[in-house]
């Protein structure tokens, strides 16, 4: 498995959700996962929300275009964002 792949335009991210950080961000790899660290705690889908909004906002694609495809109860997830997507540029590692 790989920390992300491309799936024609959709880009699927796994995920291993650090909640309650002081500050939003990816933080490197976490095993064969991404670790992305989140201010929101893990309580009433409040995560999740958060995890939406982050990468929506990150790559400016609608909420409703980040799909959880597997995980909305744990730390691991699969995260689908429908694409076309414009990575930030600080998500050097989608292209090295």
């Amino acid at each position: 498995m790989s920390a992300f792949e491309w799936q024609d335009q959709d880009l699927v991210l796994h995920l291993y959700v650090q909640p309650k950080a002081s500050r939003d961000s990816f933080a490197g790899l976490h095993g064969d996962e991404l670790k992305l660290a989140i201010t929101a705690p893990p309580v009433d889908g409040k995560a999740n929300e958060h995890i939406r909004k982050y990468l929506a906002k990150q790559c400016r694609i609608a909420k409703s275009q980040v799909l959880i495809e597997k995980g909305e109860l744990g730390r691991h997830k699969k995260v689908r964002l429908c694409g076309p997507l414009t990575p930030p540029p600080d998500w050097d590692w989608l292209t090295g």
